[in-house]
């Protein structure tokens, strides 16, 4: 029988330069605003810089983030410069960027994104493999030890706590639990907050107020820390981690499944499900997780590894497609089959933590936020990975997006915060009220 995949695709439909980037005084539009095209269809790029005669353009295409298809110089007229046209025969993604004097605008184009497919498939073994680690972790006595935050991080009517459980991990979960004090037995949807890639920014530390802030919206949280490493404590402590035990993490291991560091990252996701399931107020059917980037990973991984989860908001996530060199394409962070390791061994291990892979059985719900210029977290291959998911997606593919929305100018800033931002924060509102 044939598979059917529901496929909610939000395509973006701006005002004025909703489609376009710019920076400083090169302004870029496409054929198709929101930047999506079948296969076979003309597309055209043009430039509009503020500069006038004398000055040229610097163009650049990659195809997949990897293959550059052009690199040339345009001369600059008083009119609109056609700075790309072509068409492409096969799903893929595009990056057209163009320079002068300094200044750099890039555009994102995506041709037939839901037909792009992984670049290994499956290992026979996948299921198998992950029925066992989840039975040992299942095996494993759940131990809880539970601190309470102190006055000063706490908010009047909701209680937090710094929770550590045991894991086969093989380090033990660390993060920052909340609730509503009050709350009745099976009254409220659980939602995991996982981080992006690092050790001591703050954007990936696990915080009180984080997990505080979905408690105030009516959820029990959990605020998981990525690494298993101890919360709250002073700068050094994050400073030799990252200098020591976690140089490179991400890297760590990638020649054997049984090593490779995400293997314990995930296996602390499923124990921090676990942990929020087994808490007398969640409502029994909703479990949230929302990440960015390497958070935006874990939570894909969430959903695909634990089918409880429901919902998944992952936000130019990472851990998808690791392979995708083999199929001609940039794969996504952090690009392990990149490096000098066993190509042979890594097509070995690296399968297993895929979210590609993981999301085959998956039937949660996927609101996913990608960058079209995005070269840490490449489109295609995070579109290769959600398109594998049996549920429903809600997908909001941004031209002008790299991998950091904070370095998005001020016009785009602006935009991107009324058509992608706004309504991320409504879906989740609404999911969880």
């Amino acid at each position: 029988m044939k598979r059917i995949i529901l496929f909610s695709f939000i395509i973006l439909i701006f005002t004025g330069l909703s489609a376009s980037a710019q920076f400083q005084e090169i302004l870029l539009k496409q054929t198709r605003k929101a930047g999506i095209y079948k296969k076979g269809e003309k597309i055209s790029v043009y430039a509009f810089p503020e500069s006038q005669a004398g000055d040229s353009l610097h163009v650049k295409v990659l195809k997949n983030n990897s293959q550059q298809l052009e690199d040339k110089a345009i001369p600059v007229g008083k009119d609109s410069i056609l700075v790309y046209s072509g068409f492409f025969g096969d799903p893929c993604s595009v990056i057209v960027e163009v320079r002068a004097k300094g200044s750099i605008s890039s555009i994102g184009i995506l041709v037939d994104p839901v037909k792009l497919k992984p670049g290994a498939v499956s290992p026979k073994d996948f299921i198998s493999y992950w029925d066992g680690q989840k039975k040992a972790l299942q095996a494993l006595p759940f131990e809880v030890k539970s601190v309470p935050v102190a006055d000063k991080d706490n908010v009047s009517g909701f209680s937090c706590a710094d929770i550590e459980i045991n894991c086969t991990g093989p380090k033990p979960v660390h993060g920052y639990y909340a609730k509503p004090a009050q709350a009745a037995p099976g009254s409220l949807p659980a939602v995991l907050l996982v981080h992006a890639a690092g050790v001591k920014g703050s954007w990936c530390r696990s915080e009180p107020r984080n997990a505080i802030e979905y408690a105030k919206k009516g959820a029990i949280c959990f605020d998981l820390n990525a690494h298993g490493m101890l919360d709250g404590q002073p700068e050094s402590y994050y400073d030799g981690l990252e200098s020591g035990e976690l140089k490179n993490y991400f890297l760590q291991g990638v020649t054997s499944r049984d090593d490779f560091y995400f293997r314990g990252m995930y296996l602390r996701l499923l124990r921090t499900i676990e942990f929020l399931t087994r808490q007398p107020e969640w409502d029994g059917k909703r479990i949230l997780v929302i990440g960015e980037s390497q958070g935006g990973g874990q939570a894909l991984a969430a959903a695909g590894l634990d089918h409880r989860v429901s919902v998944v908001v992952a936000i130019v996530p990472a851990m998808c497609d690791f392979m995708g060199a083999l199929a001609g394409r940039r794969g996504g962070w952090p690009q392990p089959f990149e490096t000098d390791a066993s190509k042979e061994d890594m097509q070995k291990a690296l399968p297993y933590f895929d979210n590609a892979n993981l999301l085959r059985g998956s039937k949660a719900r996927i609101f996913a936020e990608i960058g079209m210029i995005d070269l840490t977290c490449p489109p295609a291959s995070v579109f290769a990975a959600i398109n594998q998911s049996k549920g429903k997606k809600i997908i909001y593919p941004v031209p002008y997006r790299g991998h950091q929305s904070q370095a998005l100018q001020r016009s785009k800033s602006k935009i991107w915060e009324e058509t992608v931002y706004k309504p991320r924060e409504a879906f989740i509102s609404d999911y969880i009220k």
